[in-house]
């Protein structure tokens, strides 16, 4: 009989602990009201969420490029110094394994969710993904297309082409012209060829200039653009004046392809990123350009807008860029255009590369 009330006992206390413990959880706690009357305490709002930690969800395309590890690193810093954690995947250039991953994000409960598309229309999918557990998608630096994602930041992306094209054609006005442009499947793609082709169109239509080849660059990869740029070579017999590439990484490729042929730094290129290998290409005479887009006043403005959007506080985006589907709300930048002479003034006064690294190839 003692024996079966010490077991009893035993589990009245652990009952009893049991209900306390569910108590707690459950947040019902009761303090005690003026003059020691006690009441249930109000139940907490939902605009609590802005005293929360904010846990952003960062979806990119790659982080096989440097522009990539940059962005991802400031932005990063930036969600820390406003209090936010940042969970970051990347897809290493697979739409499928994007999606996946930003549903993984989706699933783990993120206040919201930045995207840098591999693919503009596939990631459509992932706003519709996100908004369906009341997540909103902001779209960094590349734009994804046919869907209804809360807001877009980048940079002028057309000036960004208009820029490449204009520096090419001060330096070679009139000849044979190639293009490699970047992945067909990115936007911002698209956006860069139509900035170039704004300022190359009227040469083209007055005779001066003629477009002998032209050619996307699969997943923006150096290796396509450099197939790209041997092509277009053997198909012209070498007889080419100026090369617009779409960035330092298609750049990288053509240059590669023209110093096998004797011709790197008798025809000029163009790129964009601002990338150290571009740098010293340009700083060495090989590549002639390339566009800055100062990562840091993308990656701290767009962290910063992702912890207002997901407190649910209101942004002010001035522009609309549509996507096929909606005038997306927009945040766009202003890019800078980069050759030997402005090098010291802007990469290297911001900071953003070393001089002695720009200039370790160049003799003294």
């Amino acid at each position: 009989m003692n024996k079966w009330l010490k077991k009893s006992g035993i589990v009245g206390l652990a009952l009893t602990f049991t209900v306390a413990l569910t108590a707690c959880t459950t947040g019902e706690t009761k303090p005690a009201a003026a003059g020691g009357a006690s009441k249930p305490a109000a139940t907490a709002p939902a605009a609590d969420k802005k005293d929360k930690k904010i846990v952003i969800g960062m979806s990119l395309d790659t982080l096989q490029e440097e522009r990539w590890q940059r962005d991802r690193d400031m932005f990063v810093a930036k969600a820390k110094e406003l209090g936010a954690e940042v969970n970051v995947q990347a897809a290493n250039s697979d739409d499928a394994k994007q999606i996946s991953q930003a549903e993984n994000l989706i699933s783990q409960g993120v206040d919201i969710l930045v995207v840098v598309p591999h693919n503009a229309e596939a990631a459509a999918a992932i706003v519709q993904k996100a908004h369906a557990a009341n997540i909103k998608v902001l779209s960094y630096d590349r734009l994804i297309k046919n869907s209804d994602v809360d807001l877009y930041i980048s940079f002028d992306n057309e000036r960004v082409g208009e820029m490449q094209a204009k520096a090419i054609v001060e330096k070679a006005p009139k000849g044979k012209y190639v293009l490699i442009e970047g992945s067909e499947t990115d936007n911002n793609a698209h956006l860069f060829k139509k900035g170039q082709l704004n300022i190359l169109k009227p040469l083209v239509d007055k005779g001066d200039i003629k477009i002998v080849y032209e050619q996307w660059t699969k997943d923006w990869n150096p290796a396509n653009a450099l197939a790209n740029m041997e092509n277009a070579l053997t198909t012209n017999k070498n007889e080419i004046d100026a090369v617009v590439a779409a960035n330092d990484g298609t750049a990288g490729g053509v240059i590669q392809a023209l110093t096998a042929q004797k011709l790197a730094g008798k025809i000029p290129v163009s790129g964009q990123d601002a990338e150290l290998a571009a740098m010293q290409r340009i700083v060495e005479g090989t590549q002639l350009m390339t566009v800055y887009k100062p990562l840091k006043k993308l990656a701290d403005e767009a962290a910063t807008i992702a912890v207002k959007m997901a407190k649910g506080e209101k942004v002010d985006a001035p522009k609309k860029v549509n996507n096929a589907k909606i005038d997306v709300p927009s945040i766009l930048l202003d890019p800078i255009a980069v050759n030997k002479d402005n090098v010291d003034s802007t990469v290297i006064a911001d900071g953003f590369h070393k001089k002695e690294d720009v200039y370790k190839n160049v003799k003294k």
